[in-house]
């Protein structure tokens, strides 16, 4: 066992003192469960967890962060060598694993790589600022959250770290949870997107287009506490829940599942939940969980409907959490990129009077778009009809806010987007109607704008783009 890692022991074995990162030696950690004896699990272990910063753009682990792993009913440091570690990402093959450290505590985080077995680890992609919540995509490509001046932004790169792409285009904050077995990338941040603090989840495909809330059913649990932390379960489990996105939300466990268009409760034992909830291969989920009169987050065992919690691990002078375990899995699908070489996008709506927000006070003739200019004022796109069925064809620059506004014939507003969105260049997107959510199914039937014209209104912000190929 290397001096400097912080130690669990299985049960009758003996404790031994322990060192993170240059603090004083802290109480060691105890596994006091076997469900883990048969698989090695990484987690981050930490003297100080604020679980939210990072949607504000600040530091989630203050006073640094070390990643163990526990094998054979024993954890030791994974990455001794560094000053700070966190974030563990594991390979679809189970033979690597990406995290977010510091070779020096005064270190911007930066994105490595390492063996799950251990050894050297090995710089990957390093910046000027920090490089947060690295995960495995498919093909040797990797997205994370990069801090810049409007906070982090959701990237993907290559291994190597060629092949940059932005995947988010607003200001505010947006951290990766997971990669979703369809290719897309779950990630949390405030909500109204780009606008609002509560956290909550949405997804992007692999090049920025698509982007929506997982669910439109904004506020519906535990006060509006938001959501955090999600991850899918395993789509190959024959458990019940299989690909649901389990996650926190105010402490508690709650669900997405594709047969609800809400969030469906967890009847997790009493406790508060760190979220990040992964699966071992016997079925029992692994979690971080802080009990009543607890002041840390400790590793616990749960099968999903039956029982207690069974401690794991845990430790009296940190939290630990982001559980991972080091076993193969299924590589997520590829996405291929539709997007076209333009500079604008093209949005169809089918039906805007549709929207979870309830019935119109009024009927809908024109929809204005804006945008933010480059000091933060909002800026009118110009307005374009709205036809009877409520249908609008529009075409917005790309990779910038975008909100919509309806309007009667009077130019009065009858429904407003309180938060921004984004099309990305070259994207030809479709939406059912106003915050209907993604489990409406559009009517089997032509919208009366495309009767009318396939040439789409320039809300462009100037004049219209020369190749308006989108619109034929």
């Amino acid at each position: 066992m290397r001096r400097g890692a912080a130690v669990a022991v299985a049960m009758g074995a003996a404790s031994l003192p322990a060192l993170l990162c240059g603090l004083p030696p802290q109480p060691a950690s105890h596994v006091v469960h076997q469900q883990t004896q048969a698989v090695s699990v990484i987690f981050t272990a930490a003297p100080m967890y604020e679980s939210l910063a990072a949607l504000h753009g600040d530091e989630r682990f203050p006073q640094g962060a070390q990643l163990m792993v526990l094998r054979d009913g024993r954890t030791q440091a994974l990455v001794p060598e560094l000053a700070a570690s966190a974030d563990a990402s594991v390979s679809f093959d189970a033979k690597s694993v990406l995290f977010a450290g510091k070779k020096h505590a005064s270190d911007p985080w930066g994105i490595w790589e390492v063996s799950a077995q251990g050894g050297a680890p090995r710089l990957v992609l390093a910046g000027a600022t920090d490089l947060i919540r690295p995960l495995w995509m498919p093909q040797g490509r990797m997205v994370y959250a990069r801090r810049g001046p409007g906070g982090f932004a959701l990237e993907s790169a290559a291994l190597d770290g060629s092949g940059a792409l932005k995947l988010s285009y607003l200001p505010g904050n947006f951290v990766p949870d997971d990669v979703l077995r369809d290719g897309r990338v779950l990630f949390e941040s405030g909500f109204p997107l780009g606008a609002g603090a509560p956290p909550e989840m949405f997804l992007v495909y692999a090049d920025g287009s698509g982007v929506e809330s997982v669910r439109c059913d904004h506020g519906a649990g535990s006060a509006n506490q938001g959501r955090e932390h999600g991850r899918q379960m395993s789509l190959d489990s024959k458990a019940a829940g299989a690909g649901d996105i389990v996650f926190a939300q105010g402490g508690r466990l709650a669900r997405f599942t594709s047969a609800l268009a809400a969030e469906a409760s967890i009847a997790a034992p009493a406790g508060e939940y760190a979220g990040d909830v992964t699966e071992m291969p016997d079925g029992h989920w692994l979690l971080a969980v802080r009990g009543s009169g607890r002041k840390r987050f400790a590793l616990a065992a749960w099968k999903p409907g039956a029982g207690p919690v069974a401690i794991v691990a845990q430790d009296v002078s940190r939290d630990l959490i982001e559980p991972v375990v080091v076993a193969p899995r299924a590589v997520p699908n590829r996405h291929p990129s539709g997007l076209h070489d333009w500079a604008f996008g093209n949005l169809l709506a089918l039906d805007a009077r549709q929207s979870r927000s309830g019935a119109l006070s009024g009927v809908p003739a024109s929809v204005r778009a804006e945008t933010l200019g480059t000091d933060g004022r909002v800026l009118s796109l110009g307005t374009a009809p709205v036809e009877k069925d409520g249908s609008f064809f529009v075409q917005a620059t790309g990779d910038r806010p975008l909100r919509f506004i309806l309007l009667d014939a009077e130019g009065k507003t009858l429904r407003q987007e309180q938060g921004w969105f984004w099309v990305r260049r070259g994207e030809q997107r479709i939406c059912v109607g106003c915050h209907t959510g993604p489990e409406r199914a559009p009517e089997n039937r032509v919208p009366q704008v495309l009767l009318r014209t396939t040439m789409p209104a320039d809300m462009t912000g100037g004049p219209a783009s020369a190749a308006m190929g989108g619109g034929h």
